[in-house]
């Protein structure tokens, strides 16, 4: 027997009975949100793996074929309330590690593998939803002198970090804390309230986020980022509403191509969605296409025009493009890149609790002005009783402005005007002073 021959002989026999592993479990994240769990496991290659579930109690058992197992789980379900704990089992089958996670309740399950995408490697990811995630809602307001719905939408979060500034910025970050700084603006402003699409550091997916838009009957949605291009040079905000046409700008097709990495990052966006019969759902979304979209391209007017007085624009005039938070037709809806994370000066600027602070404040004035304006049939602004001033001899809209304590703007704005000029006589509407 040649040397060959014989290491191969002992290769042979050690395997028989030490078993080589060809993956490993490498980490493990878990993302708690209100509605529900995400559990993330990192793998240094493609998993190969069968799951099943078992009742009294309710468990998931996960079996991750030909792997082993490199983490600890004694820390990482922090204030979870799906999961009371995860643990290993032995397995029937040799080199096949089993995984039990150990379940509060009966939910709805998605479990499904990712590619490697940004930062991440191979994963396996578990989506836990309470039952009530899977019920269809449709889009319709309340009456009755109502408040304003918002639904703010701080853009990423959990497992998809958005991008990430020279200095280690998250945009999921930044998004975030302009979102609360915004809902803090609108709920304090009477006949406003605002609903945040995340309030933690979770994943939604993007048809999550619509959703949760619908289920709290909303009138409007922003969805609040953080740009990012391949160089540092761009800067500035801009603002962005759907559009069903081919995207044209550079900076679109970037910001497109941003948003679809973004959804491989997050993933498995359509695993619950694609169970629901939406077709009812649909047909209403159609019948609300038109007003929508006039509603949006009116307030990404009026934000861009408060957004200008805080912080420098990349763009002077609404941008189109086709962002999946936005093509929900049912749902009025703008999104906002309040600056570009990947400029050095800007990236400082975006982690500015001050700054922050002004563009939310950019942002609020911008959706109350419009509101202001086109209030929604049946609520408190639409109930406000409306000022008059009959123009005389020698006024000017300044003038007026400046006796009713409003700008020029919010009366040319409110009295339709596309020039300075009044004549004697005139009767102009007073809209209510910022």
């Amino acid at each position: 027997m040649n040397i060959r021959t014989l290491l191969l002989a002992i290769l042979l026999f050690v395997g028989a009975f030490f078993p080589v592993h060809g993956n490993s479990i490498d980490g493990v994240r878990v993302w708690p949100a209100p509605g529900n769990t995400r559990i993330v496991f990192d793998l240094s290659n493609k998993p190969d793996y069968k799951y099943f579930s078992l009742k009294n109690p309710q468990r998931l058992v996960i079996d991750f074929k030909n792997s082993k197992n490199l983490v600890s789980f004694n820390n990482v379900l922090k204030n979870d309330k799906r999961i009371k704990r995860i643990r290993t089992s032995k397995s029937k089958n040799k080199g096949t590690t089993r995984l039990v996670l150990e379940l509060a309740d009966n939910y709805s399950l998605a479990v499904f593998p990712l590619s490697p995408a940004g930062q991440y490697g191979n994963r396996l990811v578990i989506d836990l939803f309470d039952q009530e995630q899977i019920t269809q809602r449709t889009h319709t307001p309340k009456n009755n002198k109502r408040d304003i719905v918002i639904a703010i939408d701080a853009g990423h979060g959990g497992e998809d970090p958005g991008s990430i500034g020279g200095k280690g910025s998250y945009e999921k970050r930044v998004t975030l804390a302009i979102a609360k700084k915004l809902a803090n603006y609108i709920n304090k402003e009477k006949g406003m309230k605002a609903v945040m699409v995340r309030d933690g550091d979770y994943y939604v997916s993007v048809g999550m986020r619509s959703e949760i838009a619908r289920k709290n009957q909303v009138d409007f949605l922003v969805s609040i980022h953080a740009d990012a291009f391949s160089t540092p040079q761009p800067s500035g905000a801009s603002v962005w509403i759907v559009s069903n046409k081919r995207v044209e700008s550079e900076m679109a097709k970037w910001l497109r191509n941003r948003s679809k990495n973004s959804e491989l990052l997050g993933g498995g966006g359509g695993v619950i969605k694609n169970t629901r019969d939406d077709n009812l759902a649909k047909t209403l979304a159609d019948m609300n296409k038109e007003h929508s979209q006039g509603v949006s391209i009116s307030m990404a007017s009026s934000v861009l025009k408060q957004l200008k007085k805080v912080t420098k624009m990349h763009k002077k005039v609404p941008q189109h493009g086709n962002f999946g938070v936005l093509k929900s037709s049912d749902i009025p809806s703008v999104l906002v890149e309040t600056g570009f994370i990947s400029n050095h000066r800007e990236e400082q600027n975006l982690n500015s609790s001050a700054h922050q602070r002004k563009l939310a404040n950019g942002i609020f004035k911008g959706i109350k002005n419009h509101f202001l304006s086109q209030p929604p049939m049946g609520s408190y602004y639409a109930s406000i009783e409306k000022r008059e001033h009959k123009i005389t001899r020698g006024e000017s809209l300044s003038v007026v402005a400046q006796r009713y304590n409003v700008s020029i703007r919010q009366l040319k704005t409110a009295n339709n005007l596309t020039s300075n000029t009044i004549r004697v006589g005139q009767t102009l509407t007073i809209p209510r002073a910022d």
